[in-house]
């Protein structure tokens, strides 16, 4: 991927668009131009079924007229001067929002920092359908595995330029490549399905094509001849995979525009008990390769490392400047560009892992239930009700009996917080990170 962003161009673009929201009359304005590449390859069942390649150059301009803003959208090669005014004559008309404005200046970063986010490999259309392919054979080859949902291999980049009228110009650009593979194992009314994938910002740490497909038709082969599990309360493990969604409900609602609008459960609750002692949660833009890592954030300021939850006590909300501003706050570098506005958003955010093995906390159960997958949008944010259809593996006298499907699981959110036990497991290469996650007192439907 020798194309990075072409920075001078970009460069060039964003300083133009703030330039003109002056002279149009703006008081303040920030631009940001939004680089996109990618290409991607997928296959089912030995052929290619697709083969696409994109290329995207965006702007957006946001103004500033006292206590008003506006924003405007448009493709790089856009008219400047037209969209500015544009731009400030919406913002004229625009309600007051006492809580908007521009990052204050003494926060911006001076110095953005290098997080090796960017790998120049290039990898060619017929390596991506090599490795799509492999990962499917791999799939295939495992007995019991009788079909493809396919297999997919990708590559990209991402790249953000942002300059405001106070004096910040700053840029970074992003890589990314994927490998994945979906497979069906059985026959019939008995088909199961499952999948594996890797993603990562450096092509040589990508799992390699034969293991991401070996342990997808592994899953999917494990799944077959399914039970209902009985109702009644019970124990739950969460795979890895489900407790990063666990992370995540628990990011949603300690994001500080939640807070905001009072829609988060746990919006009453900083410096309060609203986890187990032996939670503690981390988020932190600057680590080094991080799949969400930034030097900056979407208005220009640097984000620190914070233990937003520390041995079960809140410490921290997400905050963006208008958010911050709102809550009586100062800004802690969250805020992320969502097409034309910002809102708080977490980074590389991590449960930190506890002293317990899998193993040993699946052992511990004399009967259980370990998930491995859950579906339905039965999370309820402003009340902390949860209630997700889940399939998985039952758990008899630490062991993994036989596997579980069409059940039910349930309880509040803020409960399961304060009753989360972390496993050792913690793979940080995700932007939403969790080990396996034990959750004692929930709810099961099932026969």
């Amino acid at each position: 991927m020798t194309d990075s962003l072409d920075s001078a161009r970009l460069i060039d673009r964003v300083a133009a668009l703030v330039e003109a929201a002056k002279k149009a009359g703006a008081d303040a304005a920030d631009a940001v131009a939004v680089r996109g590449r990618s290409s991607g390859v997928s296959v089912r069942l030995g052929k290619v079924e697709n083969a696409e390649s994109s290329e995207s150059d965006d702007v957006s301009l946001r103004v500033f007229v006292g206590k008003r803003v506006a924003s405007v959208s448009a493709t790089a090669a856009s008219d400047a001067g037209a969209l500015a005014e544009r731009a400030v004559a919406m913002a004229r008309v625009a309600p007051e929002d006492p809580f908007q404005g521009l990052a204050d200046p003494s926060l911006l970063v001076k110095s953005p920092k290098n997080l090796d986010l960017f790998d120049a490999t290039t990898v060619s259309a017929d390596r991506l359908r090599e490795d799509a392919l492999a990962a499917e054979e791999a799939a295939l080859a495992v007995p019991g595995v009788t079909n493809s949902s396919g297999s997919s291999a990708s590559a990209g980049l991402g790249g953000l330029v942002l300059a405001t009228s106070h004096g910040f110009l700053g840029q970074y650009v992003a890589s990314r490549f994927s490998r994945s593979v979906s497979v069906i194992a059985g026959e019939g009314t008995g088909m199961e399905r499952d999948y594996d994938f890797s993603s990562r910002q450096h092509f040589a740490d990508l799992d390699s094509p034969d293991t991401i497909g070996r342990k997808a038709g592994e899953r999917a082969v494990k799944r077959l001849n399914p039970r209902k599990a009985a109702t009644g309360p019970v124990t739950v493990i969460f795979d890895p995979r489900v407790a990063r969604g666990i992370a995540g409900h628990l990011a949603g609602a300690i994001n500080g525009a939640a807070v905001a609008r009072k829609t988060s459960f746990l919006r009453d609750m900083m410096g309060k008990k609203v986890a187990a002692d032996a939670i503690t949660v981390t988020d932190e833009p600057l680590r080094v390769r991080g799949q969400a890592s930034r030097p900056f954030d979407g208005e220009g300021v640097e984000g620190r490392k914070l233990e937003m939850v520390t041995n079960g006590v809140l410490n921290h909300w997400f905050l963006s400047t208008s958010a911050a501003r709102e809550l009586g706050l100062e800004t802690n570098g969250r805020g992320v560009r969502a097409a034309s506005s910002v809102t708080p958003s977490s980074t590389n955010l991590a449960i930190e892992p506890g002293s317990t093995s899998p193993e040993d906390m699946i052992r511990t159960l004399r009967s259980g239930f370990y998930v491995t997958e859950v579906f339905g949008q039965g999370v309820n944010m402003v009340t902390g009700e949860y209630s997700r259809g889940a399939s998985g593996f039952w758990i008899e006298d630490g062991e993994l009996a036989y596997p579980v499907s069409e059940v039910t699981i349930a309880s509040n959110l803020k409960d399961m917080f304060l009753n989360l036990v972390p496993a050792d497991d913690l793979d940080r290469n995700f932007g939403t990170a969790a080990p396996t996650l034990l959750v004692e007192g929930m709810t099961l439907a099932g026969r």
